[in-house]
């Protein structure tokens, strides 16, 4: 087959189209024309007054191989690559210890099945409750202001991708289909068919729940072993090597192969991995707040009179303004048609976080406003400065909220003005519990809120009414990404603790639900290759 890229049709084609628009492309009757499957479709709306349908299809025709000879040159037609994932090892009958995985969000859950499918047994630990329990924690925060430290938008079955809007798009590299993998996953799991072909597909999060628990029921069905409420709170190390893991309840259990897929939060089991001398090194993150307009000013801005279009669904955005301040500010996280939400996962904090739903028709769209740090910036040159700086931050966010978990808000208006707001006017908060105005300004060094107050009105000619006075903003983002690497070399194992495989968001190698599924992916082939050479 052929995979013919960069198809472009009127937003309201009809059916009949799309074949002949790959015909004529081709340059072939429509008679030659066998079979095609569209493999992915986005849109193209710089010119709003005719938003086009962009398509990468799959395509049989007669005379294929002359066909290719005439495109030879062409990088818009070449054959269809081969995407299907193959398993790297299997287990072997003198397998003495299973492989421990280590967080049950996207990449220990994908690390998880991995193994499973080869044949290892895994063994998948969690701090957290199983993901309907641990739901209902969540919304008591949300709605009474009650936190489960260990139950909460950090921790539990899922991860912190579960409360979020569910995007499945990355930038990474992925010359194997690896994310194919992902999504074939996740569609046999109950997720929407379409994410296999839109170009930004997301799920949302109450659909996400189901597929969490379709999942576990594979992995327990191949072999694997769930084990939620188990805080990890030691390692047992023997001449540079792992030899077990101790638990909350006293119990040691032996794995000399574990994976540590723990997400960007948990900052206890990061202080613990140094503490027993696991390379740690600080990298860059991010910090800010999260921005609020009504989602009907971002549709109009960005689609125009073809606003509300069914094919379109809500508009989401990407800005980035470097400022003169040498700091580059730019939207993370975007939630069309969403809600800002409590995602602390300690006491006395407040942080924030975007979520939607898979409809995206909240009143809202919200997304990150947030400004790029580095470790010259942490106040320290200790590993885990950025995890102070975190909590600094977010402990005055409590503050300014009055603290009880409400957060701090302000005007955009009176923000740029450089004053705090005493009442919050046309556009209405989704943070629940709570949002009190207040001034902003004090929760971030003054490089942040000066590079903010530049980019701000840069945003609003690209994108109009974003800086109008009346959008809010919410505080604190500080978890745009862990701000701590758990080193690792080219076989995915700790660059000091052999035995030891870091992974995912929390471990720096990822960022996002698809990145750090991928992630998953790679480590268990780590691990299935170490232990199928040590058999």
């Amino acid at each position: 087959m052929l995979r013919l890229s960069e198809i472009k049709l009127p937003l309201d084609h009809p059916p009949e189209g799309l074949p002949a628009a790959i015909a004529a492309r081709l340059g072939v009757p429509p008679s030659d024309l066998i079979t095609w499957s569209v493999w992915k479709r986005a849109h193209d709306a710089r010119k709003k007054s005719a938003i086009l349908k962009v398509y990468i299809l799959d395509v049989e025709v007669t005379g294929e191989a002359a066909v290719l000879t005439r495109f030879a040159n062409d990088p818009h037609v070449k054959p269809t690559p081969d995407v299907a994932y193959r398993p790297v090892a299997v287990a072997p009958k003198t397998q003495r210890l299973r492989p421990v995985v280590i967080g049950a969000g996207p990449c220990g859950l994908f690390a998880g099945l991995i193994l499973a499918e080869m044949g290892f047994k895994p063994i998948i630990l969690d701090r957290g409750k199983v993901v309907r329990e641990r739901t209902k924690d969540t919304w008591e925060l949300w709605r009474k202001g009650q936190l489960n430290p260990e139950s909460n938008v950090q921790f539990g079955e899922g991860g912190a991708g579960t409360f979020s809007d569910g995007k499945l798009y990355s930038q990474i590299k992925d010359p194997r289909f690896l994310a194919r993998k992902v999504l074939t996953e996740f569609v046999t799991a109950g997720a929407p068919q379409e994410i296999l072909t839109e170009a930004h597909p997301h799920i949302g999060t109450f659909r996400l729940v189901t597929m969490v628990e379709a999942m576990r029921e594979k992995i327990e069905a191949l072999g694997g072993e769930y084990r939620f409420e188990h805080r990890v709170t030691d390692i047992e190390l023997d001449k540079g090597a792992i030899r077990g893991v101790r638990l909350h309840t006293g119990e040691t259990l032996e794995a000399d192969h574990v994976v540590f897929a723990i997400g960007h939060s948990s900052r206890d089991t990061f202080q613990t991995l140094y503490d027993r001398g696991v390379h740690i090194e600080a990298k860059p993150f991010s910090i800010g707040f999260r921005i609020e307009h009504p989602q009907t000013w971002i549709d109009r801005a960005l689609f125009g009179p073809c606003a509300g279009h069914p094919d379109l669904g809500a508009a989401a955005y990407s800005l980035s303004h470097h400022c003169s301040n040498g700091r580059t500010v730019y939207s993370f996280c975007m939630c069309p048609g969403g809600t800002v939400v409590a995602a602390t996962s300690e006491p006395g904090l407040v942080v924030t976080n975007g979520m939607s739903q898979y409809s995206r028709n909240e009143r809202n769209a919200n997304s990150g406003f947030v400004v790029g740090i580095s470790p010259q910036d942490y106040g320290s040159d200790h590993p885990l400065a950025g995890l102070a700086l975190q909590r600094e931050l977010e402990s005055r966010a409590y503050v300014a909220g009055g603290g009880d978990y409400f957060a701090p808000g302000q005007l955009v208006g009176d923000f740029l003005a450089g004053r705090p707001s005493t009442e919050l006017g046309e556009v209405v908060p989704s943070y629940k519990p709570g949002v009190r105005p207040t001034d902003l300004a004090s929760l971030m060094p003054d490089y942040v809120i000066a590079a903010m107050r530049e980019a701000l009105p840069v945003f609003g000619r690209k994108i109009a009414r974003y800086d109008d006075a009346q959008a809010v903003l919410t505080g604190v983002e500080t978890r745009s990404s862990s701000p701590i690497r758990m080193t690792r070399g080219p076989d995915f194992q700790s660059l000091n603790v052999r035995g030891l495989f870091p992974a995912g968001e929390g471990a720096g190698y990822a960022g996002g639900i698809l990145s750090a599924a991928v992630d998953g992916i790679k480590v268990a082939e780590a691990v299935a290759r170490s232990m199928v050479g040590e058999a």
